[in-house]
């Protein structure tokens, strides 16, 4: 079985093309989660109604992305788990793709589908990361010309529309919380690699993404969280000789950043996020302990890319 989560705050709006495109899935074996994160536009009270057989998880307050979908898991019963942002539509094959290309080889723990906006440009089609710890979405805002239509392994998958292995999170551990929001899939995705699991890029699992539905797009909270855990997840994921290696790269990005933000008017919501960021280091440096590591530097170094290869699969 496949345990659908999504969470959701206040996006009922949304919900409304997301479930019923569920409904209509070829495979047949999962279940829906839907985590409502306090939400006051009568989400729950929506999928009650018209989606009785959809579990819902009623948060009192807004744990965030990583918060809400971790209090899904803990009640699936899936053996595979499917995040899914609630301002997405999935096309009939899309679990159906996904759950055949986990089954492929044992080793795999995540894989990622194809998203696209609505107006048919990409969204994401697996995460990639570089040295300065930048992460972004393979593909992004191009046309879909049939340029990442072949199946291949990737760094990671964005968690608005993932599939992972139960197995791999109970030895690696759910989102970390602390993240709140932004760039906890990359995390992840980073322990996962690092215990040694796979990420296949599965072009056939398709869904059409909003982004932003819930956040907003270029919003102070998602600057905030994106530009705080960025300092975050490099610390607590990156081998110790990557993260030396590359402290000039990130020091000289989360710098560069400030005054492009301060020129759009959000000058006050990057300080306070690198701030932030700095004060819980010692925080990272702690978890950074527990993390799984199998795979040596070498091997993560091979996932290390620059911005001129954004395009190449």
């Amino acid at each position: 079985m496949i345990s659908v989560v999504i969470p959701n705050y206040n996006g009922r709006r949304y919900l409304e093309g997301c479930l019923p495109s569920l409904s209509a899935q070829t495979f047949e074996d999962f279940e829906v989660i839907v985590v409502d994160n306090g939400s006051k536009d009568g989400s729950c009270e929506y999928v009650a109604e018209e989606f009785p057989l959809v579990r819902i998880v009623e948060n009192e307050e807004n744990l965030g992305f990583a918060g809400g979908v971790n209090s899904g898991i803990s009640i699936a019963r899936g053996e595979h788990i499917l995040t899914l942002n609630n301002d997405t539509v999935a096309e009939k094959e899309f679990i159906e793709n996904l759950a055949e290309a986990i089954g492929s080889d044992g080793r795999v723990g995540m894989c990622a589908s194809k998203m696209l906006f609505l107006d048919g440009r990409i969204n994401s089609t697996g995460i990639c990361i570089s040295r300065s710890a930048a992460a972004w979405d393979r593909g992004m805002g191009e046309a879909d010309r049939g340029q990442y239509d072949a199946a291949c392994e990737v760094f990671g998958p964005s968690a608005g529309a993932a599939l992972y292995r139960r197995e791999m999170l109970d030895e690696i551990g759910l989102f970390d919380e602390d993240f709140f929001a932004y760039m906890e899939d990359v995390d992840l995705a980073f322990r996962g690699q690092l215990a040694g699991w796979r990420c296949l890029y599965v072009p056939g699992a398709r869904v059409r993404h909003v982004h932003g539905g819930t956040a907003g797009f270029g919003s102070d909270l998602s600057v905030y969280y994106g530009n705080r855990n960025v300092l975050w997840y490099p610390v607590k994921d990156f081998p110790a000789g990557l993260l030396i290696r590359s402290l000039p790269w990130i020091v000289g990005r989360s710098l560069a950043v400030i005054p492009y933000y301060a020129l759009r008017g959000q000058g006050r919501t990057i300080l306070r996020a690198k701030v932030d960021g700095l004060a819980g280091v010692p925080r990272m440096l702690r978890k950074r302990r527990g993390v799984v590591r199998r795979v040596g530097g070498r091997e993560i170094r091979k996932h290390i890319r620059t911005w001129s290869e954004i395009g190449e699969p």
